[in-house]
């Protein structure tokens, strides 16, 4: 228990020491009044919210042409909340606008291993095809889908990968895992229409447009 309180203790003394340096670094009124909310929510001990706000302060200095504030925010808001997964994607964002392209990858590679999340794997998408490596990109999404199984959005977006590097049969057996999952999807049935088209398989291809069509209410 006594080891417990001082853990504690620590992480308290941790957390408001970030909030004084961030607010050492304030100077101007939205971020002093994001700050204060902060530390607001620190005191009254809403950790979600003293997160929310630090990041908030980060993307304000971000927009202000001031990447490196920005970053220490950001760090700051890990420290309250190291799975807050709008700080994760905007860590990358700070490095990327100071010019640090490589390390705004690796800090987005580091939050993809533990947050597969879809805006972290399209910032991952957009910087691997600038650097033609696409085994790459399709072992990203292969792995993000191993890590989460259940989440449909991550397994749509792994077939789209697969059409688009023409592995047709890959494509056509992880889109219909997700049709049976979820039948009613008009994007999955617009992609196996594009793959049975591609494989030259008409008939098969018009059933899938069809149904895309009809789920999408197109003709409405």
């Amino acid at each position: 228990i006594t080891a417990l309180r001082d853990l504690a203790g620590r992480g308290r003394r941790l957390a408001e020491w970030l909030t004084r340096r961030c607010a050492a670094r304030a100077d101007n009124p939205e971020t002093e009044s994001l700050l204060s909310r902060a530390r607001a929510a620190h005191a009254a001990g809403h950790r979600d919210e003293e997160a929310a706000l630090l990041h908030e302060a980060g993307r304000a200095e971000l927009a202000r042409g001031r990447p490196a504030a920005a970053l220490a925010y950001f760090r700051a808001a890990l420290r309250v909340d190291r799975d807050f997964l709008p700080a994760l994607v905007a860590l990358g964002d700070a490095y990327e606008t100071s010019g640090d392209r490589r390390e705004a990858v690796r800090a987005w590679e580091r939050a993809a291993a533990t947050h597969p999340a879809l805006p972290l794997l399209a910032r991952l998408e957009h910087a691997y095809r600038e650097e033609g490596k696409p085994g790459r990109l399709i072992a990203l999404y292969q792995d993000a889908v191993a890590r989460s199984g259940d989440d449909l959005a991550l397994a749509v977006a792994l077939g789209r990968i697969y059409l688009e590097f023409e592995m047709l049969d890959e494509a056509a057996d992880q889109l219909e895992k997700v049709e049976m999952r979820a039948p009613d999807l008009p994007l999955v049935h617009a992609y196996l229409g594009t793959v049975f088209e591609r494989r030259g398989e008409p008939s098969a291809a018009f059933a899938e447009y069809r149904r895309a069509l009809r789920l999408g209410h197109a003709f409405e």
